[in-house]
């Protein structure tokens, strides 16, 4: 696929190109309207070096997903409450949309399960008319990146079908996540998705709640455990780096990297805007549709008199 620029349109549009053949093709993307509403990526975080680092990455990765869509991040002010140009908040990006003339943005959190950042970002896009899409979690695409982080910290098989042993393997693992006792509850439907891959139990647990991470610790030493490891259910952005230091040291288990720009995570993040999007272009066409409707009938009566 390639990007057209048209004088006067808002987003670029992509043309169509020559579509690969073969029985493992990729499957076509999705064209997006020319009008279409853009990507803001919400990041939980102000705009450090590890946060831009991961965030630049996966909007590479929904660019690459997406061509036609115009992607932005915005960030938490710092401490000052000031951002750098170069670093919009979420507030920033949908101003500036509104005093473009531009469709309300649709606002994606970078959060894989419930985080108190959400309230505070719902009410924001409130404001501006710009919808908010679901976190990103829970979804077996997330169970595949900590099995990967798992693997390449040496915990995990990278293929269950592989029948040789790892002597560092966990035999069980505490998903840790952020956001309280909501995220850990919600972390548990991706912990089931992860134990059918690993084959080992898996429990979930809150970082930002004390005792619940050494508490499920136990928990798996209490039920034949000898092996815990920890496998973070976070990106990185929205989570203090030493909770997770923390969570290691108290519990003496080794932990595997958070998800950070794993491609799937940007897989997320693109199919989650194109599904928002989906669902406003089908609202959008009801509207019309009634409203075409509604003018319709006057005129057939005044043709029947």
């Amino acid at each position: 696929m390639s990007t057209a620029a048209i004088p006067g349109a808002p987003l670029p549009v992509r043309t169509p190109g020559s579509r690969a053949r073969g029985r493992h093709r990729r499957p076509e993307r999705p064209e997006i309207p020319a009008g279409s509403p853009a990507l803001v990526l919400a990041v939980p975080a102000t705009a450090g070096p590890e946060s831009r680092s991961v965030v630049d990455e996966l909007l590479s990765i929904v660019r690459s997903e997406q061509s036609g869509v115009e992607t932005a991040a915005g960030y938490l002010p710092d401490a000052s409450g000031e951002s750098p140009t170069d670093a919009p908040t979420v507030a920033d990006l949908l101003a500036q949309a509104a005093e473009a003339g531009m469709p309300a943005p649709v606002v994606v959190p970078l959060l894989p399960g419930p985080h108190g950042f959400l309230a505070e970002l719902n009410e924001l896009a409130a404001a501006a008319g710009s919808t908010v899409t679901d976190v990103l979690g829970p979804h077996p695409l997330l169970a595949e990146a900590v099995h990967v982080r798992l693997s390449e910290a040496g915990l995990a098989r990278a293929d269950r079908a592989r029948l040789f042993a790892i002597a560092t393997s966990a035999d069980g693992v505490v998903l840790t996540t952020v956001g309280g006792e909501e995220a850990a509850a919600a972390a548990g439907i991706t912990g089931v998705l992860l134990a059918a891959r690993l084959a080992v139990p898996v429990v979930s647990a809150a970082l930002d709640v004390p005792g619940s991470v050494a508490a499920a610790v136990e928990h798996l030493r209490a039920t034949g455990s000898e092996r815990p490891a920890l496998a973070p259910l976070v990106i990185g952005p929205e989570a203090d780096p030493e909770l997770l230091a923390t969570a290691a040291e108290e519990t003496g288990c080794p932990s595997a990297a958070p998800l950070g720009a794993y491609p799937t995570v940007g897989q997320l993040v693109a199919s989650t805007y194109l599904a928002a999007l989906e669902r406003e272009l089908a609202a959008a066409e009801a509207e019309l549709a009634a409203a075409e409707a509604e003018q319709a009938g006057p005129a057939e009566e005044q043709s029947a008199e």
